[in-house]
C-alpha cells in the first residue's frame, strides 16, 4: 500500500471505530481529532495522539479473560455475559488472539497494523 492507501483505509477504519457501539469515548474523540487534523499542518502531532490512545484501549485477551472473570466484570457485563465472554475469550486465544475481537478492537487492530506508515 502506498501512503495514500494507507491514509484512505485508516479514515475509513476510523470512521468504523467511531460508530462501534464498544469504542470507548476517549477512543472516540482521538478519532475525531485525527480525522479533522487529516490534510493539516496539525496531522502529525494528531496521528502520534491517536496511536497512543489506540495503543492503550486496545483490550489484551488476557485482561479481558481476567476482567469479565472477576467480579467487577460480572457487575459490569451480568453474569450470562461476563460467563459468555470469558469463554469466548478463551476460545479465540486459543486460536492465537492476541486482542479482544469486540467491534472497537477488531479495528483499532487493523489501523494498528499501518502504524509505521502512518508515523513514517
Amino acid at each position: 500500500m502506498d501512503k495514500k492507501e494507507v491514509m484512505d483505509f485508516v479514515v475509513q477504519k476510523t470512521r468504523e471505530l467511531i460508530e462501534a457501539p464498544t469504542c470507548s469515548s476517549e477512543t472516540k474523540a482521538a478519532a475525531q481529532a485525527w480525522l479533522e487534523a487529516v490534510g493539516t499542518g496539525k496531522e502529525a502531532e494528531e496521528t502520534k495522539k491517536y496511536i497512543e490512545e489506540l495503543e492503550a484501549d486496545i483490550m489484551p485477551i488476557d485482561n479481558l479473560i481476567a476482567f469479565a472473570g472477576s467480579d467487577a466484570g460480572v457487575q459490569y457485563f451480568g453474569a450470562e455475559t461476563a460467563g459468555n465472554i470469558v469463554e469466548h475469550a478463551r476460545e479465540i486465544k486459543a486460536a492465537g488472539a492476541a486482542y479482544c475481537d469486540c467491534p472497537a478492537c477488531a479495528v483499532v487492530a487493523e489501523i494498528l497494523e499501518k502504524k509505521d506508515s502512518l508515523l513514517g
